[in-house]
């Protein structure tokens, strides 16, 4: 298939640093390529791929150094060459909200739109029910309970390339990590006072939005100062393996509907066992006993990162080779082209299914 990926301009594909979406999309582009499938990646520049690139700014928004920048006409002009070059593809694969829904509504049904962020904001409904021509792909069942009348197409957890993020064995000095983003949601001050009652090392790996430095200078920083605390900042996408690998545990104590957490399944994926709050898709990824321990409370939570020590790491790497590899992520997307309205009513001769599957 001739498979068009529209990336959104914040990051690189792969980020450089911090970026869930636009790596998720680096990990699917080069799985179909493997598959064998001709991919086309509308993206910034600065991007890495063995896809054709179609370079849409010079550099992605965020790291960007000019002081002014309009991230609305990034954007417009992204989807205005994708509709221009749209004849050249069998599928328009959107990952950018649905800021071209009302640019691609003759085309409807030869895109998918994967979803995402969280879908408990005012005026979604409205617009989901306005453009309801355009099949979704939701990240997680749980991802959809605030829209559950929206054209749903199937659900597609997240995968990564599980060569990439290898297996490590346990060290004797590991600690515990926290790695993403320092906002309220994500509770970087409930990581680090779990750690403290636990009497473990907490290495934290994490950016700092200009949204939420308010929030890190007055809540956060003055935690930080504990022995056992150590910030590292924002780390680099090379550096993410072995910070993950070399931990103990991954604490993952969100307060808010996450619709994936791709952190958790890169813990996994190098042995590294999930201590994480039962909030969003938090259940439909980690496996109870197996690939970490899911919470509901900070003693329950205390608890856990021990219990986490002692579980087996060649399991929780298992764990996530059955279930969250980019290959097994890929061949359910092509499961979902394949039963695109614009495939309907080609002979079955001519749509041949790839190998792997979704949960409508």
């Amino acid at each position: 298939m001739k498979i068009a990926q529209i990336a959104p301009l914040y990051e690189a594909v792969p980020p450089r640093l911090y970026g869930g979406t636009e790596r998720l999309i680096a990990h699917l582009t080069q799985a179909l390529i493997d598959l064998g499938h001709e991919v086309t990646l509308f993206a910034s520049a600065d991007s890495h791929t063995d896809a054709r690139l179609v370079a849409m700014r010079k550099q992605a928004l965020r790291l960007d150094p000019a002081p002014l920048k309009s991230d609305l006409a990034s954007h417009l002009i992204l989807l205005q060459e994708v509709q221009r070059h749209a004849d050249a593809f069998d599928v328009l694969h959107f990952h950018t909200d649905l800021l071209h829904f009302p640019f691609f509504e003759e085309m409807a049904g030869r895109t998918l739109t994967t979803v995402h962020g969280r879908l408990d904001i005012k005026d979604l409904p409205e617009a989901y029910r306005r453009w309801k021509a355009f099949p979704l792909a939701s990240i997680s069942k749980d991802q959809r309970r605030p829209l559950p009348f929206a054209h749903w197409h199937g659900t597609v957890h997240h995968g990564i390339d599980d060569a990439r993020f290898h297996y490590h064995e346990a060290l004797e000095d590991g600690y515990l990590a926290f790695l993403g983003r320092i906002s309220p949601e994500k509770r970087p001050d409930r990581a680090i006072a779990i750690a403290i009652r636990a009497g473990l090392p907490l290495k934290m790996a994490a950016k700092v939005d200009t949204a939420d430095r308010e929030y890190f200078e007055q809540r956060i920083r003055p935690l930080l100062d504990h022995p056992l605390i150590e910030f590292l900042g924002e780390i680099s996408d090379a550096d993410k393996v072995e910070f993950l690998g070399n931990a103990s545990a991954l604490l993952f104590p969100i307060d808010w509907p996450e619709p994936f957490g791709l952190v958790m399944i890169e813990a996994m994926a190098c042995g590294t066992p999930v201590v994480a709050w039962r909030c969003g898709a938090v259940p439909e990824v980690v496996e109870q006993g197996v690939s970490g321990l899911i919470v509901d409370n900070d003693e329950q939570a205390v608890a856990a990162v021990h219990q986490a020590l002692a579980l087996d790491r060649r399991g929780v790497r298992a764990a996530f080779e059955r279930r969250f590899s980019s290959r097994i992520m890929a061949s359910a997307y092509v499961d979902l082209y394949r039963r695109l309205p614009a495939f309907a009513d080609r002979s079955p001769a001519t749509a041949v299914l790839m190998p792997g599957g979704t949960n409508p």
